[in-house]
């Protein structure tokens, strides 16, 4: 299991209706990349930032190790920002502007991932998924996907053992060596991931499946408190990022 899928299991918010969280995790989101940077996406980053590490009982560490990517793609994207290429300068050189607007943009893109984060750290694949045939989602479509998603921990979980094999054996001694056990590694794991396929259609086969994977999914309600309270929250953010930004302008 994935280290972002065992916290949500164990979160705090885990009993909640998805849609609860969806309000909360994607509201923020949303107001990240529609608000203005500063200090619309600074609002939003901070209170993000205190819900993950807060209520949802979210710890640091693991969040870090999960933010961590995102951020890196957020750097990425907004260093580009700060050179130009062509023009009177050379065929690069620092662009106009180019601080400001990268920063209003890792503004923006850090803030919307940690409301992502939000969501993903408090709502399980499993709660999610079959509630979306609910929601309209064709059956099989949301099949393939649980599905695919069990696949993943046991390939994932396969690939380890070989690597683990691997580095008993002296596998990863040297460079050579190395690329000999990394394509070996990838030959193990596609041969296991279609044996493993070949061995979950027969044993649905065997137990009658009808084209539908009928699962059992916790008892939830939405609440209309948290969901008032998180639409409260939203617009308060979104109020006081007009009433801030007013004085600068």
């Amino acid at each position: 299991m994935l280290p972002i899928d065992a916290a949500a299991h164990s979160s705090r918010w885990r009993r909640r209706h998805p849609v609860d969280k969806a309000v909360l995790g994607l509201g923020l989101t949303v107001l990240a990349i529609s608000l203005p940077p500063w200090p619309g996406a600074a609002l939003v980053l901070v209170t993000a930032l205190a819900l993950l590490l807060g209520p949802a009982g979210v710890p640091a560490r693991r969040l870090w190790r999960a933010y961590r990517v995102p951020l890196g793609f957020c750097v990425t994207g907004a260093l580009t920002l700060l050179v130009q290429v062509g023009g009177p300068g050379g065929f690069v050189s620092p662009a106009g502007n180019g601080p400001v607007r990268a920063g209003e943009l890792l503004l923006r893109t850090s803030a919307a991932s940690l409301g992502v984060l939000l969501f993903a750290f408090t709502t399980p694949m499993s709660d999610l998924l079959p509630r979306l045939v609910r929601a309209g989602v064709p059956a099989p479509l949301v099949d393939v996907a649980l599905v695919t998603y069990r696949m993943s921990f046991l390939l994932l979980d396969s690939v380890r053992r070989v690597h683990a094999a691997q580095a008993a054996r002296l596998g990863h001694t040297t460079r050579a060596a190395t690329w000999r056990s990394l394509g070996g590694l990838g030959a193990t794991a596609f041969v296991r991931s279609f044996d493993r396929a070949a061995r979950l259609q027969t044993g649905l086969a065997g137990r009658g499946y009808d084209g539908t994977l009928r699962v059992l999914v916790p008892e939830a309600r939405v609440s209309a408190r948290f969901t008032a309270a998180s639409g409260a929250l939203l617009a308060t953010l979104a109020v006081l990022t007009f009433v801030l930004e007013r004085p600068l302008s």
